[in-house]
């Protein structure tokens, strides 16, 4: 469970890296996301900025009940899909929510060449008031989905904290699961 977990910690790593390479781009034209009522708020309310890319994406993904349940590493690519939104209010409150969304990231095993489709959506929600309180929302839903019965493989986390105005630790909660179907 632990390196399944480290696992997951390094794919984050990678999306969110990958993310923050894609967030430097400007070059794509304006959503309606980035075009929204919010994004003109006067800075006297609240700074709100918001970015909506596509990065390419390549990864290797162990899914461990592929090639009859010996397990397999497939590699994946496509388009993941980011929205950024962060509002800073006036007093220094601050909210930020990401969301990640494989578009189209499909591969194929290394050892049978089985096809795969990648499915999911990652979401972070943050907030700030002062230095405290703050809470943090993380919910991840991956799944790889490949041919026939059996070699379909999900990871489900959500996780959850929150400080109170003195910087207290008042809820915790880590549910995390893998499993084939």
């Amino acid at each position: 469970m632990n390196a399944m977990r480290r696992a997951v910690a390094g794919l984050t790593a990678v999306v969110v890296a990958a993310s923050a390479l894609g967030c430097g781009d400007t070059s794509h034209a304006p959503t309606a996301l980035e075009l929204s009522p919010l994004s003109a708020v006067s800075g006297s309310s609240a700074t709100t900025t918001n970015s909506n890319v596509q990065v390419p994406t390549t990864l290797f993904v162990f899914v461990p009940c592929a090639n009859g349940g010996v397990g397999e590493l497939i590699q994946i690519e496509g388009d993941l899909h980011i929205l950024f939104h962060t509002t800073i209010s006036s007093s220094g409150n601050l909210h930020s929510k990401f969301h990640f969304q494989p578009m189209g990231i499909s591969g194929q095993g290394l050892t049978t060449g089985d096809k795969y489709q990648a499915t999911g959506v990652t979401q972070d929600e943050f907030s700030s008031e002062g230095p405290f309180p703050i809470t943090e929302t993380y919910v991840n839903n991956f799944r790889m989905i490949g041919q026939g019965p059996g070699n379909n493989f999900f990871v489900h986390e959500n996780t959850h904290i929150t400080f109170n105005a003195n910087g207290q630790v008042t809820v915790v909660a880590d549910n995390f699961k893998t499993g084939c179907k």
